[in-house]
């Protein structure tokens, strides 16, 4: 007759036996032996827990019935702490309320004294095969998420890539924003992180600012260019491009509703005399609050084909003149003090920007 075929193949796999029973305990550890498994021993549950302390274990044969911490103790506290380690109870009483606790307290299997050897292997290969399983579910799960995590960050990036594109296509049409939106852009995320604003509140600010003059695709070359002050009626038509920009982002950025802020909302005033919309104070978004003093402070000290650059000094005299009334005086506060404290550092940014 065949010698029945060993559980365990190739690298040695740990084995505890816990058992109360001295004698029970020789008798399974000698079993498990002969099928390859490298065994320790425990008569608790207590000494059980510092044996697996110390060493790495596949599989934990436990007694029911034990001093200091019994079976299902132990059990409990094998899932919470070792939740890789397979675990089959045994005891003597043959019943299915205490089969069902043992099962339902995360057991891979359950036995009954006395039992055969053949059962014993039956059992212990069973649970081995539940346990393979269980951690090949979660590598997959593991592994599935990473994918789709990685997928998504691709996605975003091409995504994020082509509103740049759009952002780009408006330099081509009005050069006087080339450089604006990044130095916007960078001016609005110091601001907010000094404000204390979240990572992801940080980068729907840092997008907005990219992309805050996007409407003025919709806005007639003729009006983007022009040399000299502008008409009411060419004025008028100009700031139409924060509901133009708004308009053009909503349906691809449905999900950063602080960067679409922005785009709507830079040019509204803390006194409620701006626009679109007439929002005032608080009502109005902190990131469009954010970046219309980024927006001005670059406009000013950049040149525009009818003038040339305001200086720095004056143009800090003029963003706490119109504290209050143009802008959010807490927002002031904190930009001029990040230029003060070389956080925005204004002489290594490039010239010229756009009209605002």
């Amino acid at each position: 007759m065949d010698a029945p075929e060993r559980l365990t193949t190739g690298p040695a796999v740990r084995c505890l036996v816990v058992d109360d029973e001295p004698h029970l305990r020789r008798v399974l550890v000698r079993v498990m032996q002969a099928d390859g498994f490298v065994c320790e021993e425990a008569a608790s549950g207590v000494e059980a827990l510092e044996v697996l302390s110390r060493q790495a274990t596949t599989l934990v044969l436990s007694d029911l019935h034990m001093p200091e911490m019994d079976g299902i103790g132990l059990l409990r506290e094998v899932r919470a702490r070792h939740p890789d380690v397979a675990v089959v109870m045994i005891t003597a009483v043959a019943d299915v309320a205490t089969a069902v606790s043992c099962l339902g307290a995360g057991a891979m299997d359950y036995l009954t004294k006395p039992f055969h050897i053949e059962e014993v292997r039956a059992r212990v290969r069973q649970a081995l095969d539940k346990r393979r399983l269980v951690l090949e579910n979660r590598d997959y799960q593991e592994r599935l998420e990473e994918r789709v995590a990685a997928q998504s960050r691709r996605l975003e990036q091409l995504f994020l890539a082509s509103i740049q594109s759009l952002a780009d296509a408006l330099e081509v049409k009005d050069p006087y924003t080339h450089g604006h939106s990044v130095r916007v852009s960078q001016y609005s995320s110091v601001i907010a992180r000094a404000l204390g604003l979240d990572a992801e509140v940080v980068r729907q600010v840092e997008l907005g600012g990219r992309v805050h003059d996007i409407g003025k695709i919709g806005v007639r070359e003729s009006v983007l260019n022009k040399s000299g002050p502008l008409t009411d009626e060419e004025y008028q038509h100009i700031m139409t491009h924060p509901v133009v920009g708004w308009r053009i982002l909503s349906p691809l950025l449905s999900d950063m509703p602080k960067a679409l802020n922005i785009v709507r909302s830079h040019h509204e005033r803390f006194d409620g005399r701006g626009l679109p919309d007439k929002r005032a104070g608080e009502d109005i978004p902190l990131e469009a609050r954010i970046a219309a003093v980024a927006d001005t402070f670059d406009a000013m000290t950049s040149a525009r084909p009818y003038r040339p650059g305001v200086p720095v000094a004056a143009t800090i005299a003029e963003l706490r003149r119109c504290a209050g009334a143009q802008f959010d005086p807490v927002v002031v506060d904190v930009f001029l003090d990040a230029l003060a404290s070389g956080a925005i550092d204004v002489a290594s940014l490039e010239a010229p920007p756009a009209r605002t």
